[in-house]
């Protein structure tokens, strides 16, 4: 069914179908095999449990680092398309960009943020000047967990409700689950999208003792029981999201997506330049197993995260194994919610509600990626995955079969050089709309 004859129907039949409520859950910098459900070792009870009895999206992708995912979320299109490529300060988006939030408020929809925007740190480039009605957390991105303080320098100052700068005690990430309660509990009968991206698990970590003492005992070092105490921290926190959305008798109406803006990370805990607050030095176990690299890469282990969508009676449980990114939650949500854009959008993302809940076929958009400064690419078709490296204006190129191949161990691009070309001149006409929505100033 298009978007058109959707949106018909929801006006036609108002007893089968009202407007569905939104809650889009993000971690920040987790890894692949973090979690439980994929073998990590700290547990993680309640996001089994909506993986569970929800659907499970096992190649579900995104950009190798946080502002792109957060860009792609937010306008349906690749993050190469405005430019955004690495984690930044400035504005990413256009003024006048029809972000999700907007599009969502047109149909009628409260909007939400409780936690890392980082498309733009300054209080006047906020989510409130993107469609957002209520806002809270950091303008910039993964803060002290004490202190809510970003890197050291001009954004240092980020904590903030609706764009007006604030200083709070408390661990940040029960401040950011308190208020995405606080604010379900606040809703009348209007639908409302929530988006509720944590801080957690990026560095620096930093976790109360209350959680540290809930560790396995099996899990040792300093960096390491604390990493496992955000996890089960993080957990907790989205359970208690979802008891809200219960609490309040939104749950069946609500459609519940749980994801990572990244792969996860190995980086010095304590090597960045925030400002000192004891944390334990060491690097991060953030773990991507059996995934090839980590954070920053166009490699799987970079680029496919966890991800959990859960809606009680509408979705059957399972798995989805076919390719989805970031991009489709846009389409998705619009064409839920009933809401038919007023120009083209140039969606690089589709609708999935029709292969999620329908059994449709899936999509067939590729998966296109771009790592910061455009050093390297990926571009999957089908099981097919072409990679290209650009250093010093030389480009190497590499093909994996990622159906027989997801850990990426057996380069194919010799014997395979009519796929690569078949690949190589789809992502040249793909790329085309590179830049072509860079923000203005």
């Amino acid at each position: 069914m298009n978007l058109r004859l959707f949106s018909l129907f929801l006006a036609f039949a108002p007893l089968a179908w009202s407007a569905p409520n939104f809650v889009f859950i993000m971690a920040d910098d987790l890894g692949w095999a973090d979690v439980a459900f994929h073998g990590g070792s700290a547990p993680t009870p309640l996001l089994d449990q909506l993986a569970r009895e929800g659907v499970e999206l096992t190649r579900h992708y995104v950009a190798p680092v946080c502002s792109p995912t957060r860009a792609g979320l937010m306008t349906g299109r690749c993050w190469s398309r405005f430019n955004v490529t690495t984690p930044q300060n400035q504005r990413a988006l256009r003024w006048d960009t029809v972000t999700l939030p907007r599009a969502l408020k047109s149909a009628g929809y409260d909007t939400c943020l409780t936690g890392k925007w980082h498309l733009g740190s300054k209080p006047g480039e906020g989510p409130n000047h993107f469609g957002f009605d209520h806002s809270y957390g950091s303008l910039a991105g993964g803060v002290g967990p004490y202190d809510h303080q970003y890197k050291k320098g001009p954004f240092q100052q980020t904590w903030h409700r609706n764009e007006k700068l604030l200083t709070e005690t408390g661990h940040v990430t029960d401040l950011i689950t308190n208020e995405a309660c606080e604010w379900l509990a606040r809703r009348g009968d209007r639908p409302f999208f929530l988006y509720v991206p944590f801080t957690a698990v990026h560095l620096p970590v930093k976790e109360p003792a209350e959680w540290l003492a809930k560790v396995p005992a099996g899990i040792t070092g300093t960096v390491a029981r604390h990493y496992a105490a955000c996890v089960m921290h993080l957990d907790d926190a989205v359970g208690r999201i979802v008891a809200a959305l219960e609490q309040h008798g939104r749950r069946d109406n609500t459609l519940v997506v749980f994801t990572s803006d990244n792969g996860g990370s190995t980086a010095e805990n304590n090597g960045q330049a925030y400002p000192p607050d004891d944390y334990p030095a060491g690097p991060l176990p953030g773990s991507n197993k059996p995934l090839r690299d980590q954070k920053g890469s166009v490699y799987e282990g970079g680029i496919r995260v966890p991800c959990i969508v859960n809606w009680p009676g509408k979705l059957k449980a399972g798995k989805h194994d076919a390719p989805v990114q970031i991009t489709d939650w846009m389409p998705t949500f619009c064409a839920l919610a009933g809401h038919q854009p007023e120009r083209d959008l140039k969606w690089d993302g589709a609708n999935l509600w029709p292969q999620l809940a329908q059994g449709a076929k899936p999509a067939a958009h590729p998966i296109y990626t771009v790592a910061p400064g455009f050093r390297s690419r990926s571009f999957r078709v089908g099981n097919h995955k072409l990679v290209l490296h650009t250093k010093d204006k030389v480009e190497k190129t590499e093909l994996y079969n990622i159906a027989d191949d997801p850990a990426e161990r057996n380069d194919l691009a010799k014997q395979m050089p009519e796929k690569v070309a078949e690949l190589q001149a789809a992502l040249a006409g793909y790329a085309k709309a590179d830049k072509d929505a860079v923000a203005d100033d």
